[in-house]
């Protein structure tokens, strides 16, 4: 009876009666009653939903003002209850003529359920004030379609629609918890038995290229990988090449809950913000063709290389390779397609080509480009841990290493280097001495010639990817080849390759 009154009396004077007709937003002033009668009779209640609820899930203001209240004692080592609560709202609006907050708190606690509901109230305070906010983020949006500027496009709002809904889903995520060190320890058996069970040894997706795969044991589940290089490096080639190296392996199986699970390469998913989808294509077709792409480009192809063509795009064409050539998405966009690939056709490799061609939040451009691409770097580990997948994204770096006489990038060459840097798991950069070498051309029959065509033959075909940094392998640079007329990079013949001589 004295709870129903507590009710009753809450519902009357803490949120204003809904119009006859109108629909009310969704609420619970008996959970939330309940929740703080379980805190201030047992704290520990607090431990429960604190990992997820804040004043601001609350519906009541004077709920939401009890809850901040009991948190910021719980926090502060002291105990939280109806007299210790007392002296903050002794002063406080009477709830009505007969009920002051002081009493109020009393009864909170008198009507207390068990301790042991207390994260069902919780979770169920969250779930309903989700539901307002969405109703709030609806009501918005027909409200600006209705009575949008003139210099407001649509493709304005869906943007901003999209951006207040990624951060009530980012807010969402409160996490599962702490871990058992003994279901950390299955999985990280499950990854070395599918190490020993792949060919080649490797935990992750193999890249296609033996050497990058030894150093990083592949590429693996909810990595950052930033790949950077200056112009005319070959940053994309080897991208796009790894993309269809592993699209190319795709192998699966169906599991006996009628899931179907990646044994081998993988989904592919590329954001090429810079290329458009044809180009990308091109430069498939020119390496697997072995044709150059300017020859592909031009038309000037014979009857046997059109074949050639014709063959390799039959092949490409049946591999799992999505490309979206959407230029200046904003990361929540970004995070929002990636989703619905993942849940549509499966995804096991992320491409993002390149970083500094997404952009944040309007909140975030008008605080600085740093602080852009830091909420950028965070999105891209974000959405590779919630996926379980690798995001590799291509980085620019900055005109300093054209300053110096090695011009092998460094990490501090990294543009906006403190946020890349940090979230990155793995840093890697692409390196073509024959690149600079080649434009120190001198005049022929001197003796500079004569050393530079020496010091050409070491470095033609040959290209550099440097790992800066590696949380969980060592790092060092892999020697590839590179053939640019095709755009490939591919496995060094190195002696300990090569066939037995036999004199």
């Amino acid at each position: 009876m004295a709870q129903n009154l507590v009710a009753t009396t809450r519902s009357t004077a803490g949120a204003a009666p809904e119009p006859q007709g109108f629909r009310a937003a969704p609420f619970n002033l008996e959970a939330e009653q309940a929740l703080l009668g379980a805190i201030l009779v047992n704290n520990e209640a607090h431990d429960r939903v604190s990992g997820f609820l804040d004043p601001a899930h609350f519906y009541d203001p004077l709920h939401a003002e009890i809850y901040e209240t009991l948190a910021k004692l719980i926090a502060s080592g002291k105990q939280a209850t109806p007299i210790t609560l007392r002296t903050f709202f002794e002063n406080s609006q009477p709830i009505d003529q007969t009920t002051t907050v002081p009493q109020y708190l009393g009864r909170l606690a008198v009507n207390a359920t068990t301790v042991i509901n207390a994260h069902d109230y919780g979770r169920t305070i969250y779930d309903l004030a989700i539901r307002r906010q969405l109703i709030v983020i609806g009501e918005d949006m027909v409200n600006g379609a209705y009575d949008s500027n003139i210099d407001q496009p649509p493709d304005d709002q869906i943007e901003e629609a999209e951006n207040r809904l990624y951060a009530l889903a980012e807010n969402g995520k409160y996490g599962q918890g702490f871990m058992g060190f003994g279901s950390a320890l299955t999985h990280a058996i499950d990854m070395a038995n599918a190490a020993y069970q792949r060919a080649g040894g490797l935990s992750g997706i193999s890249s296609g290229l033996r050497d990058l795969d030894g150093k990083m044991g592949g590429l693996q589940s909810s990595d950052l990988i930033i790949l950077a290089g200056r112009p005319s490096m070959g940053k994309t080639a080897l991208v796009t090449n790894i993309a269809f190296n592993v699209a190319n392996a795709y192998k699966s199986e169906m599991q006996p809950n009628g899931e179907k699970k990646t044994t081998d390469g993988g989904v592919v998913g590329f954001f090429s913000l810079e290329m458009s989808a044809e180009q990308l294509a091109t430069r498939i077709l020119a390496e697997q063709a072995e044709i150059s792409s300017e020859k592909i480009r031009r038309g000037m192809i014979d009857e046997d290389e059109f074949k050639r063509l014709v063959g390799a795009s039959q092949r490409m064409a049946q591999i799992p390779l999505y490309i979206d050539q959407t230029g200046g998405i904003s990361i929540a966009q970004l995070a929002a397609r990636a989703r619905k690939l993942k849940r549509q056709r499966g995804l096991d490799l992320l491409i993002v080509d390149y970083l500094q061609l997404l952009t944040g939040s309007a909140k975030r451009s008008s605080e600085g480009r740093v602080q852009e691409v830091t909420e950028i770097t965070t999105g891209l580990k974000a959405l590779a841990k919630e996926l379980a997948v690798p995001v590799i994204a291509l980085s620019q770096l900055s005109r300093q290493v054209e300053q110096r006489e090695d011009k092998r990038p460094q990490l501090s060459d990294l543009r906006e280097s403190g946020s890349i840097e940090q979230d990155a798991d793995v840093v890697m950069f692409v390196f073509r001495e024959e690149y600079y070498v080649e434009r120190t051309k001198p005049a022929e029959g001197t003796a500079e010639f004569q050393e530079w065509m020496a010091k050409m033959q070491i470095v033609s075909g040959k290209a550099e990817v440097i790992i800066g940094k590696q949380r969980h392998g060592p790092v060092g640079t892999v020697t590839l080849s590179f053939e640019g007329q095709y755009t490939r990079f591919g496995n060094l013949a190195q002696d300990q390759y090569l066939p037995e001589r036999h004199e």
